[in-house]
């Protein structure tokens, strides 16, 4: 599938180079190599600290690569099978800003699915365009907002036939994934691009019997978290581009936001968590993909719980499931998933991604061991046989169709004022309200405020979500829109 330039790492050949040179330097970063500031080098290590270099000739400049950054980049577009990769210093968050700023400008329509990333929505904030939501099923029995449907794609083409572009999320956080082969045929025809938010799906690109990828489905554009599956440092992603953009423009877009100092220990992590997954990555998420479903198998032995995967396909909402998703349903055992998050946090020192209303979510990725997988279901038994209770009186969904009033970027630049959050139904929203992770907006601006959103609000904060969003940091407040 690859060449065998795969096993070359011209960032972090580069480093190696340098670290032999001995520089003298007088450029930033100040502390010097780690001399300036010995605390610091004690906690990360000399090693680390050599290697936290600024630009220059020898390592290339990551807003206009020439040279070893340019033939990074090179290669991960070959691993990944796309046109061209750009290297993200900036998170996941400022890719899917960027891919959609390459698309659309001031009043352009972009279809999306309303579960996105907030990152998306501040994306319209900053660039104009203007969301047609496609709203998500939901589960009944877990609650969780699904994929696209393809009739509701096909019905926001026909209302929406000068839309710019089609925002899809493969997958989702629980691992739904949309019909995406179809969906960008169907853009594609009507002469819209297709922008992927693959945050949660590097994985699709390496290993075997996954999800397709986005680059395979004819994607013009995908942001994927090289971090979250992976292996490389938090913060670190690639922005993929096929064969419809022209790489120059989109770098132009990246570089209105992205830093210029690109910190090269996460370039580096790019460039050497690239070279493992072409080389390893079809054995390394194989052996995730076993951990996960042993996991399943385990969880749903105890009762109560419910590890959901592939079982949920209907070819539709849920045309494809990540099998690597650990996603577990709790309410049955009459607890949030956000409360069994909280315990298995502070009582057994376990650290999963997230949980919410009715359920939680481990990531199984590169660094996992089968007894770390042990130790999670034990915990879980236990928690069910100290912690049972009945269900009754808990909220069952955890995705509510919001009404939008005006365009998010109308709403965040509009005359605003504080009102209680228990007092704001009917008011448009003026800022964000949501729990993270996973970072989905409970409300957004630019939507209606109604008595469910509120009382969601109230019921996340009474089990111990984590909201944010809003000016006032104890959430008890929100901006409204002066109307």
């Amino acid at each position: 599938m690859y060449t065998h330039k795969q096993e070359k790492a011209p960032i972090y050949e580069a480093l190696q180079r340098y670290k032999t040179m001995r520089v003298v330097p007088f450029d930033v970063p100040g502390h010097k190599q780690g001399r300036g500031n010995p605390e610091l080098r004690e906690f990360l290590g000399e090693k680390c600290l050599a290697v936290d270099v600024n630009a220059m000739k020898p390592l290339d400049n990551l807003g206009h690569p020439v040279s070893v950054i340019k033939e990074a980049e090179e290669l991960a577009a070959e691993a990944f099978a796309a046109r061209h990769a750009f290297f993200m210093v900036n998170g996941t968050t400022s890719a899917v800003q960027a891919m959609i700023m390459s698309v659309c400008q001031q009043g352009d329509k972009i279809i999306m699915p309303r579960n996105v990333h907030k990152s998306a929505i501040n994306a319209l904030i900053i660039s104009g365009a203007v969301p047609v939501y496609v709203n998500p099923g939901v589960n009944k029995r877990l609650g969780i907002p699904l994929g696209m449907s393809l009739e509701e794609v096909k019905d926001a083409i026909a209302r929406h036939p000068e839309a710019k572009a089609i925002f899809v999320n493969n997958p989702t956080y629980y691992g739904v994934c949309s019909d995406l082969k179809t969906i960008t045929e169907l853009a594609h025809e009507n002469n819209m691009y297709v922008l992927v938010d693959e945050a949660h799906g590097t994985h699709f690109y390496f290993g075997e019997n996954l999800p397709l990828n986005a680059m395979a489905a004819g994607a013009d554009l995908a942001a994927v978290s090289m971090h979250k599956t992976g292996g490389s440092l938090t913060q670190s992603s690639f922005l993929l581009i096929g064969n419809s953009l022209s790489p120059g423009h989109v770098r132009q877009i990246i570089n209105l936001t992205q830093t210029t100092s690109g910190s090269y220990l996460l370039l580096t992590s790019l460039d050497i968590s690239r070279r493992n997954l072409a080389l390893n990555g079809k054995n390394i998420f194989a052996k995730v993909t076993a951990l996960a479903e042993y996991a399943r198998t385990e969880i749903n032995k105890i009762g109560g719980y419910y590890a959901f995967s592939s079982e949920l396909i209907d070819k539709d909402a849920i045309f494809d499931f990540d099998p690597t998703k650990l996603s577990v349903h709790t309410r049955e055992i009459g607890l949030a998933g956000v409360e069994v998050y909280d315990i298995l946090r502070d009582d057994y020192n376990i650290q999963i991604e997230f949980g919410d209303i009715g359920n939680i979510l481990a990531i199984i990725s590169v660094g996992d061991r089968e007894l770390a997988l042990e130790r999670l279901v034990s915990s879980l038994a236990e928690i069910k046989r100290l912690y049972l209770k009945d269900k009754t009186g808990m909220f069952d969904h955890e995705y509510i169709n919001p009404q939008v009033a005006i365009t998010p970027q109308k709403a965040f630049y509009a005359r605003q004022h504080s009102v209680p959050i228990k007092k704001s139904a009917g008011y448009i929203s003026g800022e964000f309200v949501m729990a993270y992770p996973p970072g989905i907006p409970i409300l957004a601006p630019g939507e209606r405020i109604t008595p469910d959103i509120i009382d969601y609000i109230v019921y996340a904060k009474a089990k111990g979500s984590f909201l944010t969003g809003t000016e006032d940091m104890a959430v008890e407040n929100i901006r409204i829109v002066e109307e």
